[in-house]
């Protein structure tokens, strides 16, 4: 081989050294996308509901199902009136004699700006969850960084979570409103969704089934019958639930015969 094949085979070399040199600054290995969030909002009652959720924030929002652990502190409980007349999910402290409990929901990011989920969630205070109290439960890992805040109900002059009123004839659990819920669940399984139910505490035979066309639901919600066979499943008191027209005499007959059905809960 002639010296001048040599020079020519040692410029190559060095030419290509030079390149994977360079190339080195195109590793994008490891590297996130810009404008990362950094609040996220942990869902635990109608927000977990992908449309629901949607309908506030405005554009589709992704979540990720998790687990908050009983070391937080907090029961989910029917524990929050609405100012439109029903009771929806909040979170409460342990009565006494009664432990926490885990708490599974949704995480979802959101921007700097809060103020829509906190329009929505008036009556409500945000709390950071600690993220050591919280995991994955599916294939989606958590965010890597971030605060994480859920809505606890408040009542004046208590802390949050504390002194909390229960359902009672004037503001009953609705099924529109536990359908959302449990429908959200089921975007997650149906064990997700009984987890839901099973990790509830203070259900009420003050429930009423005000679904649209409640006799013949299947016109408006395809999804009813697995709903119900969970509730009746899981949901203590689902056999008192009643139609809007048997509304009333059927809470006229629990407030005197009293609310045995409750699980979790005292009478206050």
């Amino acid at each position: 081989m002639s010296a001048m094949t040599w020079i020519r085979i040692l410029i190559a070399a060095l030419a290509f050294a030079g390149s994977a040199v360079n190339g080195q600054t195109t590793d994008f290995w490891g590297t996130l996308l810009p404008n990362q969030p950094t609040q996220f909002i942990f869902g635990y009652g109608s927000l977990i509901n992908s449309p629901s959720r949607n309908a506030t924030a405005g554009k589709p929002v992704s979540a990720i199902p998790v687990r908050v652990s009983a070391a937080f502190g907090y029961v989910r409980s029917w524990s929050d009136r609405s100012r439109s007349g029903f009771t929806a999910l909040g979170l409460r402290r342990p009565f006494d004699g009664e432990g926490p409990m885990t708490i599974n929901g949704v995480i979802y990011p959101v921007g700097d700006d809060m103020s829509a989920f906190d329009e929505r969630e008036k009556g409500y205070v945000r709390v950071e969850v600690p993220r050591a109290f919280i995991e994955a439960v599916s294939w989606q890992p958590l965010p890597a960084q971030g605060t994480v805040w859920v809505y606890v109900p408040k009542a004046e002059g208590k802390a949050p979570g504390e002194g909390l009123p229960l359902p009672d004839a004037r503001f009953p659990i609705v099924e529109s409103y536990i359908d959302v819920v449990i429908e959200g669940g089921l975007e997650y399984g149906p064990e997700f969704a009984r987890e839901i139910l099973e990790t509830t505490r203070d259900w009420s035979p003050f429930w009423l089934n005000d679904r649209t066309l409640a006799r013949r639901p299947w016109v408006f919600d395809k999804q009813f019958e697995m709903v119900d066979a969970l509730l009746e499943k899981s949901a203590p008191c689902f056999a008192q639930r009643a139609f809007s027209e048997d509304y009333t005499a059927a809470s006229a007959a629990v407030v005197k015969q009293g609310t045995a059905c409750m699980r979790g809960a005292k009478a206050h």
